[in-house]
């Protein structure tokens, strides 16, 4: 059965072209700086968006039109496994990446669920057989059932803490059964709602005791595929443990386990937590710890996880400018955490919005590249700084002074002048390379 048989393959025609199912500016062949576009972006759909959302919300029922929609329980499973494998052939996407209880019902009892997920396991490694799409990565719902209201890892329920293990030892054993390059751990109940009734100390402890555990288990069965945490600030929770990327990496140099995982970075979460995208990413790249990207944007009219698809250029551009700088992200991908807005309701939407999302960042990938190569940034900020190359800020750098040199060397100081940073001058470069970019490929 053809689930989108309206829909014939998305191929890259340029910017002049008229066609809504066409690439206009990611052409997954062309090389950019010795790769091609395709190798440096690793795009990847998100099954539970594309093909498990309903458009529902808190105000109102769903509105997606779906053509399994009539479908229940496996049946309903198994017909989602046959559209999102002829979704990712049209789109040709490189990857794809799901939660357990994504592509799987999840019955009454964790032995019921996990032969669900087995059968639908089995009917998505026969697919990758013949498909050019890979598993980005995969990972644990423990969230959403009500089990989980006081958290998973950090629940005060050992049972809860018991059946969370279960579950991502199941994780791992289909990561490595269907060649899984990541696993993503997000903590979407792990913080607390009140510290009236919260042993934050043991909770904490605890959410370590389990990371630990993760990696042995991997290594126990041998995969090796790269652990990654998503961090996120509320919502669901007031206060998640893993906020932000900073307070994710202290928890993890913490307890030891800095060797064994990187973040995911997702821009919607970024915002939330206060921060640009960039902002989160950069972070975790002068860390040594960017791997991979859940490539969505918030609407900032609104304070919650709106997960639209990324079309802002100018925060496509920023962000390729650090994936850049990291040298790419290795086994990691930019997957569209995003979902098609609740208007947006027919299947055609869902090429669409891919569309948009991966031009987008064909974009910010060339003008990234651009600036880079241009060093543009990387020389005015070497100016900037250019008093730690040589005298008092050489010592200072090379730790051959101290407070008392320093003081010595203050009192000798005529008064003290700054240069201006150019904020503005910056920015207004950064858009000239945008629409040099855009216009050149139009031309």
């Amino acid at each position: 059965m053809a689930y989108f048989e309206n829909i014939n393959q998305i191929k890259f025609e340029g910017p002049t072209s008229n066609n809504p199912f066409s690439f206009k500016y990611y052409n997954p062949e062309e090389q950019v700086n010795g790769q091609s576009m395709q190798d440096l972006l690793r795009f990847s759909v998100a099954y539970w968006h594309t093909f498990t959302a309903d458009g529902s919300d808190p105000f109102g029922a769903g509105t997606m039109q779906r053509s399994w929609n009539h479908l229940n329980g496996m049946d309903l499973a198994k017909a989602r496994v046959e559209a999102s494998f002829e979704f990712f052939e049209k789109l040709n996407a490189p990857y794809f990446c799901f939660h357990d209880v994504d592509v799987a019902p999840e019955a009454d009892t964790l032995s019921e669920t996990n032969k669900n997920l087995d059968i639908i396991v089995d009917l998505i490694k026969e697919n990758l057989k013949s498909s050019k799409t890979k598993l980005l990565w995969n990972t644990a719902n423990m969230f959403t059932h009500p089990r989980y209201v006081h958290g998973a890892a950090t629940s005060n329920n050992a049972d809860v803490f018991a059946y969370a293990a279960a579950k991502v030892k199941k994780g791992l054993e289909v990561a490595k059964e269907l060649g899984s390059e990541n696993y993503v751990f997000w903590g979407g109940r792990e913080g607390y709602e009140t510290l009236l009734n919260t042993n934050m100390k043991l909770e904490q402890d605890n959410l370590a005791r389990f990371f630990h555990m993760a990696v042995d288990y991997a290594k126990e069965i041998g995969y090796d595929g790269q652990f990654l945490i998503e961090p996120k600030p509320k919502e669901p929770t007031k206060h998640q443990y893993d906020f932000d990327v900073a307070t994710g990496l202290a928890f993890l140099q913490k307890y030891n386990l800095q060797d064994y995982f990187k973040f995911n970075i997702e821009a919607n979460h970024a915002t939330l937590a206060g921060h640009t995208f960039e902002h989160e990413l950069r972070v975790a790249r002068i860390n040594g710890m960017l791997g991979s990207v859940d490539a969505n944007q918030g609407d900032t009219l609104l304070g919650w996880d709106t997960d639209e698809f990324p079309t802002d250029l100018y925060s496509t551009t920023l962000a390729m400018y650090e994936i850049l700088k990291n040298g790419g992200l290795g086994k990691g991908g930019l997957n569209f955490d995003a979902k098609v807005r609740r208007g947006s309701f027919e299947a055609d939407d869902l090429f669409h919005s891919h569309i948009a999302g991966m031009d987008a960042f064909a974009i910010g990938l060339k003008v990234a590249n651009r600036l880079l190569e241009d060093k543009v940034l990387e020389d005015f900020i070497d100016n900037r700084y250019a008093s730690f190359t040589k005298g008092i800020g050489l010592e200072i750098i090379e730790g051959k002074t101290d407070f008392k040199k320093l003081e010595e060397y203050a009192l000798g100081l005529a008064p003290i002048k700054n240069q201006s940073g150019r904020q503005e001058r910056l920015k207004a470069i950064v858009n000239q390379y945008l629409i040099e970019t855009l216009t050149k490929v139009t031309v």
